[in-house]
């Protein structure tokens, strides 16, 4: 009689690896630095800690907690109970993460002390939770009398025993809910399983290789840099938190650290590329920088190859299908722009179709939606079965991004189904405007939308951000536009500004652009 495998938790895996060299420093936080021992034991002594408060399997941790290594250790510590996490976005509205909160039925609440203000705003706003548990200290409120907001997770970990705690998780029990960017509605909760966090652990190994790794996370944890940092924990690497994004702190950085990985946004790769200190910083220790999540720039990702040299990597992928394609660093040659717009190739394991609203396949060379089909797909939304059902068809993932295939593989992604901008005689890609407009030597990076008229009517808008001293003026951009993409790609609006807005994850927020856009037409969106 054959015996099924017994289920490892993730956690285990990853503390199991760790115990073999305690000495070893795994993260580094400004002065801040721990050893694998180290944070082995706090791992442990949080685990006790929490399940003294009743966390367990079933019950949701809502995290409101920002790039630190106890942040890390908090979700081990949840996961190892066999309990779910909840990781809020730090920079969307208190309007939005309570709806998130409420939404997953928070049991306990751990706060972030630097954001113990918006934590107090949320316990106002959603239904009382069990436990309010900060990571440090009460911080002082501003009579400088210490506030209560809860009580010191931390503290109470200290009085626990480093003994390992076993873990109570199963394979098929949910392991986290994610939300979506949330960059074209509203963000929906995304279920994954321990089985799937284990397994995409182990994809994102792959594709982020390399021993003696020394990994820099300068976007939130909460995103898809948390998944970077477990992969790269599990292969006995360093992971060097930055708790706010800053180029000139990036560049120091990977010269002090000797960083050998990172993850940016293309937003965030630019502000880089554009810092007057790249000319003269140390960036010999880089092996491979991965960007992705929102379009790139082939004219400036070849920028960044001639600047940076043969370390670029673009990931497609998406919470609710996991990893799609990739296009590796051997590929980046900079004067292939037809490669650079791609996605690459899908990854082993993962089948692509691109399909017609009626679910036909179509043939290489034609646009449609991207579907996928792999064992990294989600387990659906959260409490919505209907929207489950319709992006979840007969074992394939509708991703609601257009896209092709050409004869060679290769996948492009040409804009989100949401996006497109139905125009009179047709349809704009925000994002092939946007490479377009990307190419102009006086622009640095650019945002394409549609803004909706008072008579009804789509009309195009694009934010630009400048060459320092550039005077193009927007009647030049609107015209150079019409002369090489035609007329029907001819934006209606073009706005300057210093820089892009963006997201907590990095993207540029359209919704913002948007809506002060209509603002501007003196409407409300």
């Amino acid at each position: 009689m054959s015996v099924s495998p017994v289920f490892r938790n993730y956690v285990d895996i990853i503390l199991d690896g760790l115990a073999e060299e305690p000495g070893h420093e795994i993260l580094v936080s400004g002065e801040h630095r721990l050893t694998s021992g180290e944070f082995r034991s706090l791992v442990h002594r949080l685990a006790h800690a929490l399940r003294e408060c009743g966390v367990g399997p079933g019950r949701t941790v809502t995290l409101l907690c920002g790039n630190l290594p106890e942040t890390m250790a908090v979700r081990y510590a949840v996961n190892l109970l066999g309990a779910h996490f909840n990781h809020l976005y730090n920079r969307l509205s208190a309007d939005v993460q309570a709806l998130m909160m409420a939404d997953v039925d928070t049991y306990a609440l751990i706060v972030d002390p630097r954001l113990a203000d918006r934590a107090a705003e949320l316990l106002g706003r959603v239904p009382p939770v069990a436990h309010v548990l900060l990571l440090g200290g009460a911080p002082a409120g501003a009579d400088g009398e210490e506030r209560k907001l809860g009580e010191d997770l931390l503290a109470l970990a200290e009085k626990q025993p480093g003994t390992p705690v076993a873990s109570a998780a199963r394979a098929d029990d949910l392991c986290f809910i994610r939300h979506s960017g949330g960059t074209t509605g509203h963000p929906k909760g995304v279920r994954s399983t321990f089985g799937r966090m284990q397994e995409g652990i182990a994809r994102t190994r792959e594709l982020f290789s390399g021993t003696g790794r020394r990994d820099l996370v300068c976007t939130p944890l909460s995103h898809a840099a948390g998944f970077i940092a477990d992969s790269t924990l599990s292969a006995g690497g360093t992971v060097v938190l930055h708790y706010v994004f800053d180029p000139a702190d990036i560049l120091s950085t990977i010269a002090r650290e000797r960083i050998t990985n990172m993850m940016l946004l293309p937003p965030l790769l630019y502000q880089v590329l554009d810092h007057p200190d790249i000319e003269h910083a140390d960036l010999s220790s880089l092996r491979q920088i991965t960007y992705g999540g929102t379009p790139s720039s082939p004219a400036r990702i070849a920028e960044a190859v001639r600047r940076l040299g043969p370390v670029l990597q673009q990931g497609y992928g998406q919470f609710e299908a996991g990893a799609v394609s990739v296009l590796p660093a051997a590929e980046h040659a900079p004067d292939r722009p037809e490669i650079l717009r791609t996605a690459g190739r899908p990854v082993p394991g993962v089948e692509v179709e691109i399909r017609d609203e009626a679910g036909r396949v179509l043939p290489a060379g034609e646009v449609g939606e991207i579907c996928v089909r792999s064992d990294q797909m989600m387990e659906g939304y959260w409490k919505n079965p209907e929207l489950t059902a319709q992006v979840l068809r007969d074992g394939w993932m509708h991703t609601g991004d257009l896209g092709l295939l050409d004869e060679r593989g290769y996948l492009s992604v040409v804009d989100r189904i949401k996006d497109m901008i139905p125009v009179v005689g047709g349809h704009v890609y925000t994002i092939e405007l946007e490479d377009f407009l990307n190419t102009h030597p006086a622009v640095r990076q650019s945002a394409v939308y549609g803004v909706r008229s008072a008579g009804g009517h789509e009309r195009i808008h694009t934010t630009v951000v400048t060459a320092p001293g550039s005077t193009v003026t927007a009647e030049e951009l609107r015209t150079w536009v019409g002369d090489g993409r035609g007329p029907l790609y001819e934006p209606d609006h073009v706005d300057f500004a210093d820089a892009l807005p963006l997201t907590d994850a990095g993207k540029p927020d359209k919704k913002l652009l948007r809506a002060a856009a209509v603002a501007r037409q003196g409407r409300t969106p």
